[in-house]
């Protein structure tokens, strides 16, 4: 195949990551290795910004297909672009004080993450099912490296291995849901497939056994009950900064993917595949926030409480429309922020032998550093979905989707499970606001902490209060009308 112009200048923001990420490769060779952490990790937080000027250069282009049709450039593609660009960057920051604590080879540890990123992006502009299959591959394979990174912990062994064997499963559960789809359509395109399924006689037994199998292999990425059992583990072993990556930025691009597939290329048969998404989706809520609340590590909490925000954002694919889609292009933007601005929270705890991962360890937090309990409830409200928090706007955008579908008793059921969750976020604060000090400890300090918890927050807060430019910007990227 010879690249075009167009090609080149709609790819040139996967480009500018994969030379990125080579070009640190050769960088780590040339720096001494006393320069090297805090040097190579603003070289990546740079070409992750170069990223996100060359997408925004050509955001303004009209809807694109290049690449033989594999490849789709458009306002939807950008959208999830840049919450990857974010998620991407706030893990740098909140890494550069923790890879020193952890003793982590910083070379190895930032490409991978830039590699994964590339494939996060090629997943958003995926037209074809191979491209969003190669896109998932290339994002998760740097992820199982990186899950089990802390080689001494074995935690984190454990972890990479749980993840790396069922992620292999589901990825030959998902191909194999692919290849159903092309056997019975004939493509692989979703444009293709939405066409071809307007023929009754695609409308097969098989049929429902690939739908299925998508469901199964895409819950596996957003860790969706029942295919969420590698989460917790997962999420406990690995450093702290990649559990946070995993849960905002490869869910994102999870979702990016799982909202193309049905809503553009099963669009017309969306009765067929709305009942199985919406049992997967109340089953998340409920065994997430449900089984969140016997939790006692931190990371493993967050890790349930992840599972029940799969949940809330399925719903928003459960209602099908353009509002529902916008719906969860939003909740993926401010979940980035929440989430990641809780487990910053997290790393800054950890410093020496204290790891800070116990619930117990936030004991009398707000007594010995206010500004760090403040950040971690502003989260927390947020992620409970308290107003005037941007979590609380999220959650209501899609709530208001289901209900205008006539989908009531969906809704009430998210309600139920908020108020659920709103309990074991409540006993975080409780902890950190009413409790004693359990002793003296020492808070990791560093810019990249601040920098990063300082962003969350505003964040959080500005999307809260003021979240109709947020929402309008979704609404204009949404791929339906």
């Amino acid at each position: 195949m010879i690249f075009s112009l167009k090609d080149i200048v709609a790819i040139l923001p996967e480009i500018t990551i994969v030379a990125g990420a080579c070009v640190l490769l050769l960088a780590a060779l040339l720096i001494p290795k006393g320069e090297r952490k805090d040097v190579i990790a603003y070289f990546a937080i740079g070409f992750v910004a170069l990223a996100a000027i060359d997408t925004l250069i050509i955001s303004g282009m009209e809807k694109t297909t290049v690449l033989g049709g594999m490849f789709v450039l458009d306002g939807y593609a950008c959208f999830f672009k840049f919450v990857f660009y974010i998620g991407t960057i706030l893990s740098i920051l909140l890494s550069l004080n923790y890879v020193d604590e952890e003793k982590i080879n910083v070379e190895e540890y930032y490409i991978l993450m830039l590699f994964s990123l590339s494939g996060m992006m090629v997943i958003a502009s995926g037209a074809n099912l191979l491209t969003i299959y190669l896109g998932l591959e290339l994002m998760s394979l740097p992820v199982y490296v990186l899950v089990g990174f802390l080689q001494r912990d074995i935690r984190s062994n454990e972890a990479s291995m749980k993840y790396i064997v069922l992620g292999a499963f589901s990825s030959g559960i998902l191909l194999f849901g692919i290849s159903l789809i092309y056997g019975l359509t004939g493509t692989t395109q979703l444009v293709g497939i939405a066409e071809a399924l307007t023929d009754a006689t695609v409308h097969v037994p098989v049929f429902a056994l690939a739908v299925i199998m998508l469901v199964a292999g895409f819950g596996f990425k957003i860790a969706g009950v029942p295919f969420h059992m590698w989460a917790p583990d997962a999420y406990e072993g690995a450093p702290t900064p990649i559990t946070g990556f995993m849960s905002v930025a490869v869910k994102a691009a999870a979702f990016a993917a799982l909202l193309r597939v049905f809503i553009e290329g099963l669009s017309t048969v969306q009765a067929d595949w709305q009942l199985v998404v919406a049992l997967v989706s109340v089953a998340s809520l409920v065994v997430g926030n449900v089984v969140a609340i016997a939790q006692s590590n931190i990371k493993r909490m967050l890790a349930y409480s992840s599972v029940g925000h799969a949940g809330y954002a399925l719903l928003g694919l459960v209602a099908g429309t353009a509002e529902g889609v916008s719906g969860v292009m939003f909740y993926m933007l401010t979940y980035t922020f929440m989430n990641l601005g809780a487990f910053g929270v997290v790393i800054t705890m950890r410093k020496g032998s204290q790891m800070g991962e116990n619930i117990e360890d936030y004991a009398g937090l707000a007594k010995t550093n206010r500004a760090l309990a403040l950040a971690m409830l502003i989260f927390l409200f947020s992620l409970a979905g308290i107003p005037p928090t941007a979590g609380f706007v999220a959650k209501f955008y899609i709530f208001m989707a289901l209900i205008h579908q006539g989908m009531i008793p969906l809704a009430v059921i998210a309600v139920l499970m908020s108020a659920v969750a709103a309990y074991y976020y409540a006993r975080i604060v409780m902890i950190m606001y009413m409790r004693e000090p359990a002793g003296e400890f020492e808070l990791a300090r560093s810019r990249g902490l601040v920098y990063a918890l300082v962003l969350a927050v505003i964040a959080v807060i500005l999307m809260g209060v003021y979240p109709t430019y947020f929402i309008e910007l979704a609404q204009r990227a949404t791929f339906i009308m």
